[in-house]
């Protein structure tokens, strides 16, 4: 292909060189930062030279040219409109600098947990390896010595990172807030010392209560064991007053007074202040969202299964994080995955449609690969490179969604982690891999159902009949 031309197409319909407030690239696609979108052509985009779809995700115009095309076209692109080269993270901050405030809140929540999700899918795998492995010994299908010491060490790994939740949180949580991530860490620690009751063996019982402020009040001395929102909070004071303090302690002293003073005074305000307020947020959260999900006959989950991929497209679907971990420290289980499995793979039974009737080798071109992503968790390129192009398959999939996730709820399907949805998601229902295989059918097939039968190939405007 012509890349000198592609890359003339796209700036000519991005409004000049003068319109970029800065440009970079991933494998497949070209990200910019727009001044003003009104001067935006998606629909020439769309038909440059190369280009396989255009959508707007967290604030950044984002052109689909595949891999191994993206970067010669990027190479380019910045020749012609004369701008340096800028990493993929500065080209975040800059869109992050033009969002809106909630959806700079909702960033933040995701820039703190995608990188432990790691450490939490790999604790949410094992222990659905492990409830599947009792279901099997303890039904009689399977003989295994279970104080042997792979048995006994892999139900010991299995629930360490949901255990110590609190220390990864924070450490990540005070990188994003600009702190010492290791004060941070030290906060969490804090939270669930081994002095504090532990919050998932506190009984109805008496709770060791302790008086803060001068026995102005009394706060019960319990861990923070899977609370999210109270330790991302600490860390967020902590790094506002550690922030301040390098800037008036004599550098004389600071290595001392400021980690000990920042420290000393978070760890206070959140055992006398924020864990007991921000805890109650949380549960009364956590409550309401069971609430829904709970509703007769599966009516919540299948709103909100519907609801979902428009979360997605709004940019503020990092904060069902929250929910998940606050679900599995309270339930064991979290019951919001399975609804969002559902509407990322019905995502992909549209996609599918989409890509058997077409005519347009572009958009087919397009469409098959986006809807293997889907079904493998991953939405954006299904979502806005197929679906909401056409509105009509992004409709099938939000039907899809809702009906996956009604399914879901009748069954009281629930998953042993978060981090992973889709196939794979497999591995975190164990325990119920027949229902969550028939949710995933359920969800795909609506979906392509809908689509294939409401939707029309004429409806591209490219297309023969």
């Amino acid at each position: 292909m012509d890349y000198q031309k592609a890359a003339r197409q796209v700036l000519e319909n991005v409004g000049g060189a003068s319109n970029i407030v800065s440009a970079a690239h991933c494998a497949t696609r070209l990200r910019l930062v727009i001044a003003d979108n009104s001067l935006v052509n998606k629909k020439a985009l769309e038909n440059a030279e190369g280009a396989k779809g255009v959508f707007e995700a967290q604030g950044q115009l984002q052109i689909i040219f595949g891999t191994g095309v993206v970067n010669k076209v990027y190479e380019e692109f910045t020749k012609q409109a004369g701008i340096s080269e800028a990493s993929k993270e500065e080209v975040k901050q800059a869109a992050a600098a033009r969002a809106p405030w909630y959806q700079r809140a909702i960033k933040t929540l995701g820039d703190i947990f995608v990188p432990i999700i790691p450490a939490i899918v790999a604790s949410g795998f094992l222990m659905g390896l492990m409830e599947a492995l009792n279901f099997m010994v303890n039904n009689g299908f399977l003989n295994i010595d279970t104080t042997g010491s792979i048995y006994v060490f892999a139900k010991l790994f299995s629930n360490t990172a949901y255990v110590f939740l609190p220390i990864l949180i924070a450490f990540s949580a005070a990188k994003v807030f600009g702190g010492n991530p290791f004060l941070g860490a030290v906060i969490g620690m804090i939270m669930i010392h081994p002095d504090l009751q532990n919050a998932w063996t506190v009984s109805s019982g008496v709770e060791v209560m302790q008086p803060v402020f001068g026995g102005l009040y009394s706060v019960p001395l319990v861990g923070y064991q899977g609370h999210v929102i109270p330790v991302i909070i600490a860390v967020w004071v902590m790094c506002q007053i550690e922030k301040r303090l390098h800037k008036i302690v004599p550098a004389m002293i600071d290595l001392f007074v400021t980690p000990l003073v920042s420290v000393f005074v978070t760890g206070y305000l959140t055992l006398a202040v924020i864990g007991p307020i921000f805890t109650g947020i949380e549960n009364g959260v956590i409550s309401g969202v069971q609430w829904l999900l709970t509703l007769p006959f599966g009516v919540g989950s299948f709103i909100m299964g519907g609801l979902y991929a428009i979360t997605v497209v709004a940019g503020i679907h990092h904060m069902y994080t929250l929910i998940d971990l606050g679900q599995l420290a309270r339930y064991g289980l979290t019951f919001w995955l399975p609804l969002a499995s559902a509407a990322n793979v019905g995502q992909g039974g549209a996609a599918l449609a989409v890509a058997l009737k077409t005519h347009d080798a572009k958009i087919k071109s397009m469409a098959l690969p986006s809807a293997l992503s889907a079904c493998m968790g991953i939405t954006e390129p299904a979502i806005f490179g197929v679906n909401l192009r056409f509105m009509t398959p992004f409709v099938g999939a939000l039907a899809g969604g809702a009906c996956g996730a009604l399914y879901a709820s009748i069954v009281g399907l629930g998953a042993t982690g978060t981090g992973v949805t889709g196939i794979f998601g497999l591995l975190l229902h164990l325990h119920m891999p027949v229902h969550y295989l028939l949710m995933m059918a359920i969800s795909f097939g609506v979906s392509f159902a809908v689509t294939w039968v409401f939707w029309k190939p004429e409806q591209t405007g490219k297309e023969a009949a």
